[in-house]
């Protein structure tokens, strides 16, 4: 199978996932809406290395598109994918060993080991967050509540990214 097709099978599986499963997950203690499950990002983080910026922006937008369009969230998902899309080639610079990466390199739990994979993900799924919900609130008035829904929604989130990659790389 080439390359193309088995990103495009994995575009369709997360967005599938995202859109028929975990929107319809509902866990709201106390009756507040703080967890979010966002797995989708997870789509960005594990593009190859080698992939150009503009083509992971615009992957980017066109899965928070997508999402939007089941969501009803009129380009809420699309920026903040867009944004996560493009610092993702400033972390993985910050992150890179003294070695480089090989150009077959994918970040992932297999080529970047479990501890390495963790930090990255949790550094753009963290800032994706964040910028997500600041964009839905559109005011830092409301500063705390983003903050408590970025914790909380990350800690869930990053635990059901973490499990994703480990199934995925069996």
């Amino acid at each position: 199978m080439n390359e193309v097709s088995k990103y495009g099978i994995r575009f369709l599986i997360i967005f599938l996932f995202q859109v028929l499963i975990l929107k319809r997950v509902d866990i709201n203690p106390g009756g507040s809406s703080y967890i979010h499950l966002l797995v989708y990002p997870l789509f960005i983080m594990i593009l190859p290395i080698r992939t150009p910026k503009g083509l992971v922006v615009s992957l980017g937008f066109i899965m928070g598109l997508l999402i939007d369009m089941f969501y009803d969230s009129p380009g809420v998902h699309a920026s903040a994918l867009c944004f996560t899309a493009f610092i993702r080639s400033f972390v993985l610079k910050i992150l890179e060993s003294a070695d480089g990466y090989t150009t077959s390199t994918i970040p992932s739990m297999k080529d970047f080991g479990i501890t390495g994979f963790i930090i990255y993900a949790s550094i753009l799924l963290g800032l994706h967050m964040l910028f997500y919900f600041s964009v839905e609130a559109f005011s830092f008035v409301f500063i705390g509540e983003i903050l408590l829904r970025t914790i909380a929604s990350f800690i869930v989130s990053i635990i059901l990214l973490i499990l994703i990659q480990i199934i995925i790389n069996r």
